[in-house]
């Protein structure tokens, strides 16, 4: 069982619905970012997304894509987020970490070599946004074999005829995209998400978690109270991006996470 697993089994025994928050390494600066990342749990953040910088981000929207550019221009790396989150450890090793990225840094770093230096690390999960499920033997496979969990994104163009693909692999949950487009570009309504988390409940026992779109605890209450959590991610990057103290971030983020777990 990974961390992701004992969280869900966690919150379910608690009624409670998950909150995961998105942060891109080394955004603003490695030190910030990584204190930024310390503070989430307390923040109430079940699920911490650790966005790994690269320099083609092709699903992400402009707010996510500038903090990639700020985090690579300031001197992140693979190496470095791996090394946050390995400090991140020292003193929590219960929040699950994903890594959530693309797969060049990884390919370039050579698979076998990175799975070993994740788990080291302390990464329970990989998303790995540009790997569709054809390509399985490349990451996903070798990465269960590691221990880690592969989340895969299902989204409303994801048919019935496409869905047994995306899910045949996939572990600890599944990320169902509430809109069709980029990162930030718009709003996720319940109304319109709370059909396709049962579309996907129905074909998988797997925990359905739904971000994009989400910027209010409104926003946030209303997606968990039709799937088992919420994610966000553009709007947190946005609060960092203006220069927002750390505790001011984390207020914020606070405020979401309240909202989901009123769900």
């Amino acid at each position: 069982m990974t961390r992701i697993d004992a969280k869900f089994a966690a919150l379910k025994a608690e009624g409670k619905k998950a909150f995961v928050s998105y942060i891109m390494a080394g955004d603003p600066d490695y030190a910030t970012s990584l204190e930024i990342m310390k503070g989430l749990p307390g923040a109430g953040v079940d699920i911490i997304e650790l966005g790994l910088p690269f320099t083609d981000p092709m699903a992400d929207g402009p707010t996510i894509q500038l903090a990639g550019q700020r985090a690579l221009e300031g001197g992140q790396t693979l190496q470095k987020t791996l090394d946050m989150a390995a400090e991140f450890r020292k003193t929590d090793d219960t929040t699950p970490i994903v890594l959530m990225g693309y797969y060049n840094p990884i390919y370039s770093r050579g698979v076998d070599k990175f799975l070993v230096d994740a788990k080291a690390a302390g990464i329970d999960g990989l998303i790995v946004v540009d790997l569709p499920p054809e390509e399985d033997e490349e990451l996903c496979i070798p990465a269960q074999k590691a221990g880690l969990n592969f989340i895969r994104l299902a989204t409303p163009t994801t048919d019935d005829q496409r869905l047994p693909k995306v899910l045949q692999n996939t572990s600890g949950f599944v990320y169902y995209v509430s809109i069709t487009g980029i990162t930030g570009a718009a709003a996720a309504e319940a109304t319109d998400v709370g059909p396709e988390v049962a579309r996907i409940k129905s074909q998988t026992d797997l925990p359905v978690i739904v971000g994009f779109g989400i910027r209010t605890p409104e926003t946030s209450q209303a997606i968990a109270s039709v799937a088992d959590g919420a994610v966000v991610g553009s709007a947190i990057v946005s609060e960092i991006a203006a220069g927002k103290p750390v505790a001011e971030v984390l207020s914020f983020v606070k405020g979401l996470a309240d909202g989901a777990h009123r769900a």
